[in-house]
């Protein structure tokens, strides 16, 4: 994909991944809206990029990104900022829920914004790209839609379901002139990682436990760099951590071994004999 010159959505990009992968995009020539929940830190990405180019690149848009109506607000922000949307980078994650306790309102916000806000986004999206010939969707997922987030039942079910619309939609559309990748990084030095899972010995500690022991945490702005290569490429799946891909191979070889050893894993990261 080329991104000079292209308009894009980036959700999730107050902080972390998505300001990351905001800015890279402006980098390499193109604009972009960000979206966030938070109205006071999107706005202040969208400024700061605007005052370093000098130049008016990026604009914000608060909300929630699981609701049509505010994806409908983030196109029409592109258009007439703009341009019509050439990629759109699904980026926000939540994690809502830890263990089967877990009630059905978390089940549902982990899924509307891990899955469903991708979606919504490509209902209203792909239709269009289909008759201009072009368009990318990008689908932050994480590793554990490939492997499993232990301790955290919710965020390993959305993030694999993530992952599974992704391919789906590559493999739907991919002849009609859509890209999509996804992209499933392990640790990131974020906000998700550092406060998002909270708990007690079964739950928010361990999930934490589980990915910063797993690998490197990663900066958001090596993964961006990684992305935006990926997009250049037209990669489908995008590994800032290349060592997941050798995991995700041994689990497919023999799965029977993967998930002894992933509670071998689990024991030792609850300190279990």
């Amino acid at each position: 994909m080329e991104l000079a010159g292209a308009v894009a959505v980036v959700t999730g990009a107050g902080a972390g991944i998505g300001a990351a992968v905001a800015r890279a995009i402006v980098d390499q020539g193109g604009s972009v809206v960000v979206a966030d929940l938070n109205a006071e830190r999107v706005r202040a990405v969208a400024e700061r990029i605007n005052t370093d180019t000098g130049a008016t690149r990026a604009a914000a848009v608060a909300g929630d990104v699981s609701d049509d109506a505010v994806i409908a607000e983030l196109v029409a922000t592109a258009e007439r900022e703009f341009g019509p949307v050439d990629l759109y980078v699904a980026n926000a994650g939540i994690t809502a829920g830890l263990g089967l306790d877990s009630d059905d309102a978390a089940w549902q916000t982990a899924l509307d914004v891990n899955v469903l806000a991708h979606v919504r986004a490509a209902r209203a999206l792909v239709p269009g790209w289909v008759e201009r010939g072009r368009g990318y969707f990008l689908s932050t997922a994480s590793a554990a839609g490939l492997l499993t987030q232990i301790g955290s039942v919710t965020y390993s079910v959305s993030k694999h379901a993530a992952v599974g619309f992704a391919e789906w939609l590559r493999v739907t559309y991919g002849d009609s002139g859509v890209g999509v990748s996804c992209l499933c990084p392990m640790g990131v030095n974020t906000e998700l990682l550092n406060a998002g899972f909270s708990g007690d010995r079964d739950g928010g500690s361990i999930a934490a436990n589980a990915v910063t022991s797993a690998g490197t945490v990663l900066e958001p702005e090596d993964v961006a760099a990684v992305v935006i290569e990926a997009l250049r490429d037209e990669r489908f799946l995008i590994l800032p951590h290349p060592e997941v891909l050798t995991m995700y191979q041994r689990k497919g070889s023999d799965y029977d071994r993967w998930i002894a050893g992933m509670q071998r894993y689990q024991r030792s990261l609850r300190g279990d004999a």
